[in-house]
């Protein structure tokens, strides 16, 4: 008899969690995976202490496999080779720096291996023909499950009646009667479906989680990449630096030099655990952003640095400011004007 056991790639967004639902009731047991790559907002917001309005995100994967009733297992693989991926993928960019296509090939290779230590029948995903206008296209569909290393045995409950049958289906551990046809962008048939099983809870929109689809945390993303380019440093992203990219206000004054500004107190406090190795720059006895300097900059930058930081804070209106530069265990003070060229600052943001 061969295993009854599936592992299910969720990220606890309506398509993953309905494609979990309708496994489970076929009475295999399931084991769900939900990977972690640093990139993750909501993860990442929960890992900074809550988002900027103090709120605190939940985990969805989690709490899907909570309210079907399956185990998960959490991976982070944010230090397993996924970032030297993001910045050399091998099937490109979608609209922003997202490597969609890549990043499935990975997460399933990872899935697969769980699958092997498991000894489970094969993975499933709750991808749908034609929704992503390149990463579930048929070909591309084809395309993750061959170079996964999953050919036969990788299942898209929400969408296999228009896919040719896969090895569980032909060995009669998934009856593919009971599996769904969707195809395209609509999620009317998802809602519906949600209704019947009786699920009452999922992220809004359904799924998409990932900071490399957002147009701002992209532009700083390859500003990044093209400043240590500049500075002839490899081209390259840090684990530190995914945090970094999802805080503050980013300002690029040249090509090797760049400040990041808090916007709240849970900003200012993330940007002080980040400060080895960058000079801190805060306005003295007044409440205002910390501020996080990248790069050597000339004394004519400090100068304008120091006003950003002013401006930003309670001493917007006052005629000079005194604001510690704070550099390698020593503190200078610089008094300074703030900083009223709105424009000039907006010309710098990333």
């Amino acid at each position: 008899m061969k295993a009854r056991k599936a592992i299910g790639m969720i990220s606890g967004g309506l398509d993953s969690t309905l494609a979990l639902a309708l496994v489970k009731r076929q009475g295999i047991e399931v084991k769900a995976v939900n990977f972690y790559t640093g990139l993750c907002i909501t993860e990442t917001q929960r890992r900074k202490g809550g988002r900027p309005d103090g709120s605190m995100p939940q985990n969805e994967a989690l709490r899907a496999a909570a309210d079907l009733e399956v185990d998960i297992e959490y991976v982070d693989v944010s230090d397993q080779g996924y970032l030297e991926l993001i910045v050399n993928p091998r099937y490109g960019y979608g609209a922003n720096a997202n490597p969609c296509v890549d990043c499935r090939i990975f997460m399933m290779r990872k899935a697969r291996e769980i699958m092997e230590r498991e000894g489970a029948s094969f993975v499933f995903t709750g991808e749908v023909v034609g929704q992503r206008p390149k990463s579930q296209r048929r070909d591309t569909l084809r395309a993750v499950e061959k170079e996964s290393g999953l050919t036969g045995r990788l299942v898209r409950p929400l969408s296999a009646r228009l896919l040719e049958p896969s090895i569980p289906e032909r060995e009669g551990i998934l009856d593919r009667s009971l599996l769904l046809d969707i195809n395209g962008r609509s999620r009317q048939r998802q809602i519906r479906l949600a209704r019947e099983l009786g699920i009452a809870e999922w992220p809004q929109p359904a799924g998409g989680c990932c900071y490399l689809t957002d147009e701002s945390f992209s532009r700083k993303f390859f500003d990044v990449l093209d400043s240590r380019e500049a500075a002839g440093e490899e081209r390259r992203i840090r684990k530190e630096d995914l945090v970094l990219l999802s805080t503050g206000r980013h300002l690029r004054l040249s090509p090797t030099v760049k400040i990041v500004v808090g916007r709240s107190e849970l900003e200012n406090s993330v940007l002080d655990s980040y400060g080895e190795g960058r000079a801190r720059v805060a306005a003295r006895d007044l409440n205002g952003p910390v501020a996080l300097v990248e790069g050597a900059p000339t004394w004519e930058e400090r100068q304008l640095i120091a006003r950003i930081v002013a401006r930003y804070g309670k001493g917007r209106q006052l005629p000079e400011v005194v604001v510690d530069w704070a550099e390698e265990g020593v503190v200078e003070a610089l008094t300074v004007v703030p900083e009223q060229d709105e424009a000039r600052i907006e010309s710098m943001r990333i």
